[in-house]
């Protein structure tokens, strides 16, 4: 217990899924938190949004902890609000000093039937919305002395992945942010690292897209191989990502910086 004690951390889409997990594991071991989630739809997104109730249940397990928490509906896409969410938060709790820009959103769809507004809105909340997230909490981290920031990517950023073009691409530049963030935040001591799940057990994976995804893979069976997990499971637990955030968070990674790390089973591998 204690690996982050006394330390703030901010979360994007922290209202159910890995966002909550990570919230409430950074919670268990001592870490206040600012929460934001959109709360709301993305158009074209196939699974249900998480609501205004998701986030109160996140606050509400927080709070058992004994750990405190400032919680608020943002668009990681508007920059204004995510401003007021965080400088809320941190004039609130007094500090930052870790970042988890997790908020993403997943459209499935082979290449031909993709959208301009499938890409718009991927690319906004997945790759722009991450950048939004590192820049406007920065130099926050900056005033407190250090501290670490930590990018949800995906094993699609480590490798292609079929009907998932927009995704592939923004969860790629995910890896050049953190890359590049890496690079220019060491010499504030700030760290700057991505993990990259397999599927995890979330809502996510349960819209209508995913229902399609074993007729498309009929369709193109070469494919087949690219999303089985060498270990013997077909998706992970958010507490499994959850735990190497905690990791990337905590002083035992004191010294880990632009790290691409795999939570996938094995599936980068394939």
């Amino acid at each position: 217990m204690g690996r982050v004690e006394g330390k703030v951390a901010f979360v994007t889409g922290a209202a159910r899924g890995q966002g909550r997990s990570h919230a409430v594991r950074l919670a268990q071991e001592g870490a206040d938190i600012i929460a934001v989630d959109l709360c709301d739809s993305v158009r074209g997104v196939k699974y249900p949004a998480a609501n205004e109730e998701d986030l109160a249940q996140t606050v509400k397990e927080v709070e058992a902890l004994d750990r405190r928490i400032i919680a608020s509906a943002a668009d990681v896409r508007d920059r204004a609000s995510m401003q007021k969410a965080i400088d809320t938060g941190v004039a609130e709790l007094g500090r930052l000093d870790i970042v988890v820009a997790n908020a993403g959103i997943m459209m499935m769809k082979p290449w031909d039937e993709q959208t301009p507004e499938m890409w718009e809105d991927t690319i906004g909340v997945n790759l722009t919305g991450v950048w939004n997230t590192v820049q406007l909490t920065a130099p926050h981290l900056v005033e407190s002395g250090g501290g670490s920031i930590i990018l949800t990517s995906s094993a699609a950023g480590l490798k292609g992945l079929p009907f998932l073009v927009p995704y592939v691409a923004a969860k790629h530049g995910v890896v050049g942010l953190m890359r590049a963030f890496a690079t220019e935040l060491a010499e504030s001591n700030i760290r700057v690292n991505s993990v990259h799940p397999t599927g995890v057990e979330t809502t996510m994976i349960t819209g209508e897209d995913m229902q399609a995804f074993p007729g498309w893979l009929q369709a193109h069976p070469r494919l087949s191989a690219m999303s089985t997990n060498l270990l013997d499971v077909q998706s992970v637990q958010p507490v499994d990502i959850s735990n190497a955030v905690l990791f990337l968070a905590s002083e035992e990674a004191r010294y880990v910086t632009s790290l691409a790390m795999t939570v996938d089973a094995g599936v980068t591998q394939y």
